[in-house]
């Protein structure tokens, strides 16, 4: 009989082995990409980064026999705790053979610090939060995912739901294609006339020479636009300055727009080129010529994901989010984008679904998030 056992990590041997079990599992899935080294190890607390400035995480190790097998972080998130008034854990990064009995041991040791903590229920995965990646891939495991995006192979969710997680929410990608815009409704470019004829519009890309203090607007709006989406907690002012720091290299002002109302910015769009594919071929090295190597071959690139088109509350029922998309389109023509993710998109947002399922984009993929409640445990 097969001897499991779970232990933190807690040396940086095992920050290693936390680290190198996920090549070890995907050695051989052509449709993997692996994740930046030196990111992920902020997202898991192995190097500082501000979300744990406030909140709290154990990692954990799964051994088989001796050789693990999974892994796991146990996640305390009091921004959200206060936020919404619960005791909810979280779990994220998790890893794990095909084996339901250390999946279930890593999942009860999470649980078990979780609820020694005092939390009632858990959540995930949530890498570390809402505002980083997350979910578990249920569809579309056809094709790599884009940047930023979580891949897994399908047997992740029954692993998950066999331990009594149920689905609290699913978020989906839509890839629309540039042959789309020749069937484009007509009524769609006409509203948005209508939209800027109405109003005094103006619509922009972000300024190369004030591109910094562009970055923390598009944050800051961010941060307003979401108030009421399901699961949201703000980012605080040194993530802001964290995340808009390493933003700094990655975004072309060209996927980018802001939307301002008589001079006041009430809305941005943010797109990324998909940079998996170059990620892919430095294995997710930055040091010493990974992060060369991005900026040299992202005009190669033909395919962007489109993380967000953010507009503040009192402006989000006026189509201003098809404005900023469109600010975008004649840059990515001339730039020789092909195709656009939209990721991702709530299952709860029913004003965005609409609007990307009335445009005829289709659904491509599904990541789906968990509860489940800590009491039986």
């Amino acid at each position: 009989m097969a001897n499991y056992q779970v232990r933190p990590v807690e040396s940086r041997s095992d920050q290693r082995e936390f680290m190198q079990l996920i090549w070890r599992l995907y050695r051989g899935d052509p449709n993997w990409i692996p994740p930046i080294r030196s990111h992920q190890m902020e997202l898991v607390g192995f190097k500082p980064h501000p979300f744990y400035d406030h909140n709290r995480c154990q990692a954990m190790l799964c051994s088989k026999d001796g050789e693990v097998v999974g892994r796991i972080v146990a996640l305390i998130d009091r921004g959200h705790n206060l936020r919404y008034q619960e005791a909810r854990g979280f779990f994220g990064f998790f890893e794990c053979i095909n084996d339901r009995e250390a999946a279930h041991a890593l999942f009860s040791a999470a649980c078990q610090y979780l609820k020694a903590e005092g939390m009632t229920d858990v959540r995930g995965p949530c890498n570390p939060s809402l505002n980083y990646e997350l979910g578990t891939l249920v569809e579309g495991f056809d094709t790599p995912p884009t940047f930023l995006m979580t891949y897994n192979p399908p047997y992740h969710d029954e692993l998950i739901r066999s331990f009594g997680f149920e689905k609290v929410q699913d978020l989906y990608s839509y890839v629309g294609d540039i042959s789309m815009l020749d069937t484009m409704d007509p009524k769609i470019m006409k509203m948005m006339e209508q939209v800027k004829d109405r109003f005094n519009i103006k619509v922009r890309p972000a300024s190369r020479k004030n591109f910094a203090a562009d970055v923390e607007l598009f944050l800051n709006i961010y941060n307003r636009a979401l108030q009421g989406t399901w699961g949201f907690v703000p980012m605080s002012a040194a993530e802001t300055r964290f995340v808009g720091a390493s933003l700094k290299y990655l975004i072309d002002p060209e996927i980018t727009s802001v939307i301002e109302v008589d001079g006041e910015p009430v809305g941005v769009g943010l797109g990324l080129i998909d940079y998996n594919p170059i990620i892919k071929k430095i294995d997710g090295r930055l040091f010493p010529f990974g992060a060369l190597r991005l900026m040299w071959e992202r005009k190669k690139i033909k395919r962007i994901r489109l993380i967000s088109t953010n507009v503040v509350p009192e402006w989000q029922r006026w189509g201003l989010g098809l404005v900023l998309l469109n600010r975008m389109l004649p840059d990515c023509l001339a730039r020789g984008i092909t195709e656009a993710e939209f990721s991702w998109v709530l299952e709860s947002n029913h004003l965005s679904r609409g609007s990307l399922e009335r445009a005829g984009v289709p659904r491509t993929k599904t990541h789906r998030v968990y509860d489940r409640n800590l009491s039986d445990l």
